[in-house]
Parts: C-alpha cells; structure tokens; sequence
C-alpha cells in the first residue's frame, strides 16, 4: 500500500465551502473508517486542507479524489499529491520498534 500527502487549495473561503460540508465530512468519515484516509484537516492561516491517504496505488487514490464533495463542487482550485514514505516517528508502529530491538540483541 501507498500513502500520499494531498493539500487542496481552496477558491472559496469556508462560509462558501459551507453547503458542501456535511457531504465532505461524511466523505472522510466513511474514508477513515475503510482505512483509506489515515488524518486529514485544514491548514490553520491558509485556505487549504491537508489529507493523508492510503491506498493500493495513484489511480486508486484518483478515484478516491474524483468522489470527493469538494472536487466535485468545483470549490477545490488546486492539488497538490505526492507520495510519501514515513520512517521515522512517534506514530510508527512500538511493537514493530520491539520486535527489530529483539532482533538485534539475538532474540533476547
């Protein structure tokens, strides 16, 4: 699986983004709840929002992009993906951090 960072730019403040806000919502939720969106929210001073995303590959995660309420609302002007590959981070998996410290101390 993949993960991809998507920032949406805005061309509407969030009074105008207001109408299309419980279908976005609902969007997230149902994405969050499949385990494709692992965090999303907007970006404090910038008239953006930022998405964290995993799936199978780019075109999986175009159609996820394709279905969302913003996009197709015409309120989002720009994205912007890229892939990312976390490694390092408070977030990653402890017991995966366990089992690589067992292993280097020859299974103690």
């Amino acid at each position: 699986m993949a993960k991809f960072v998507v920032e949406f730019e805005y061309n509407v403040d969030r009074e105008g983004r207001q109408g299309l806000h419980p279908a976005h919502a609902e969007n997230l939720y149902r994405l969050a709840e499949s385990g494709v969106l692992l965090l999303g929210g907007p970006v404090i001073g910038d008239n953006a929002g930022l998405l964290l995303y995993e799936v199978a590959d780019r075109e999986e995660l175009r159609k996820v992009l394709d279905e969302e309420p913003y996009v197709r609302g015409g309120v989002v002007a720009g994205t912007r993906i890229r892939e990312w590959a976390p490694g390092k981070g408070a977030w990653l998996s402890v017991p995966d951090r366990a089992e690589e410290a067992l292993s280097s101390e020859g299974g103690r």
